[in-house]
């Protein structure tokens, strides 16, 4: 009997394997994610990222075989915990955020904040516990597209500021801590000073990831945040354009240089869509972040449209993602959450302390 049990755990760790991406099983295998219980039927995984559409392939895919190796009805038991991820460098300061994404672009006018906005949304849409900090300390956006334009901040203790939270996500920016009248007329030190303060200096809840919109560009603050936080990772937002990819390309080069991984390349405002006739045009090019990524071999996350929608929703504080409604424009931002997810459990090496072997008996 004893060996009958281990021959059905074996067929089933097996069937799964051929199902999803290799580094992905040994993963699940090496932290003790994956456990099969032969005596029961179930199948006990401990996702270490939100992704439902991952998961309904994988469960579709395997359906069939594993009916046939359990002969008998099986059920999946399926838990999220998302890991702390190493940083190469840079100590962890505040132990309730577990990663830090920067959203990244090489120049501004891309649609940078739109993106991290909606890829925050996405984000906790998906289920995980996410905050946004607005790190565009000369041109602060986040207030308004999230409606909190007419918030400012507040501290309990006089110490640290309370963050707003706004359709479900924690936020924090120096637009709550200015008037919107005001030039912030600082040299780079002065503000990235500001900038460390802001992210340090907020009482942050428990946060599987925080998003960091930073200001376009390769200078002080981009700097700052590159070699004195530590980011997880971050993701390079750009347009087909050819004149957007040169400086999306030194963004790239840049965080190289400071050893901060790169999950991939998003392409936005890839094809505009006409509200009236439904008529599509790549008024920006085609193909050109497939082929920024495929440069410097990193994952292309996803084309993203061109879309009144998104910036109309923006404007009114309520962005497309937090109207939790089922649209084409809302799809790909909840993919994207889902691969960058997925890329970062890829790529990146959880703590110590969040590796747990378990023996399966």
């Amino acid at each position: 009997m004893l060996f009958k049990k281990k021959t059905i755990e074996q067929q089933v760790l097996r069937c799964i394997e051929q199902a999803i991406e290799p580094e992905i099983f040994k993963k699940f295998i090496d932290q003790g994610l994956l456990v099969i219980k032969a005596d029961t039927a179930e199948i006990n995984l401990s996702l270490p990222f939100y992704a439902d559409n991952w998961l309904s392939r994988l469960k579709q895919q395997t359906n069939d075989p594993l009916t046939s190796i359990f002969k008998q009805q099986f059920s999946w038991n399926v838990t999220h915990k998302i890991p702390c991820f190493e940083h190469k460098k840079v100590a962890k300061t505040n132990p309730n955020i577990k990663n830090i994404i920067a959203v990244s672009s090489g120049k501004g006018g891309v649609g940078k904040s739109t993106v991290s906005v909606n890829l925050a949304l996405a984000l906790l849409q998906n289920g995980a516990k996410v905050g946004l900090l607005d790190a565009d300390i000369y041109g602060p956006s986040i207030p308004t597209m999230l409606g909190e334009k007419n918030t400012k901040s507040t501290s309990a203790d006089g110490k640290l500021l309370l963050p707003i939270e706004a359709h479900g996500v924690v936020c924090n920016s120096i637009g709550f801590l200015i008037e919107d009248k005001d030039a912030m007329v600082w040299r780079g030190p002065m503000a990235s000073k500001a900038l460390q303060q802001v992210l340090n200096e907020t009482d942050w809840p428990e946060l599987d990831y925080l998003i960091v919109d930073m200001p376009p560009g390769t200078g002080d603050i981009q700097l700052t945040m590159s070699q004195n936080v530590p980011l997880t990772s971050a993701v390079v937002v750009t347009t087909p354009q050819d004149i957007a990819l040169i400086d999306a390309q030194k963004g790239v080069i840049m965080f190289d240089k400071v050893d901060v991984n790169v999950a991939g390349i998003i392409e936005n405002m890839s094809v505009y869509s006409c509200v009236k006739c439904g008529h599509e045009e790549a008024i920006f090019g085609t193909g050109g972040g497939k082929k920024l990524a495929e440069q410097f071999n990193l994952s292309f996350l996803g084309a993203l449209p061109l879309h009144i929608q998104y910036r109309e929703d923006t404007d009114s504080g309520c962005p497309t993602v937090a109207k939790n409604e089922k649209t084409t424009l809302v799809a790909p931002y909840l993919q994207l959450a889902e691969d960058i997810a997925i890329n970062l459990y890829k790529d990146c090496q959880p703590t110590i302390e969040q590796i747990k072997i378990t023996e399966i008996k």
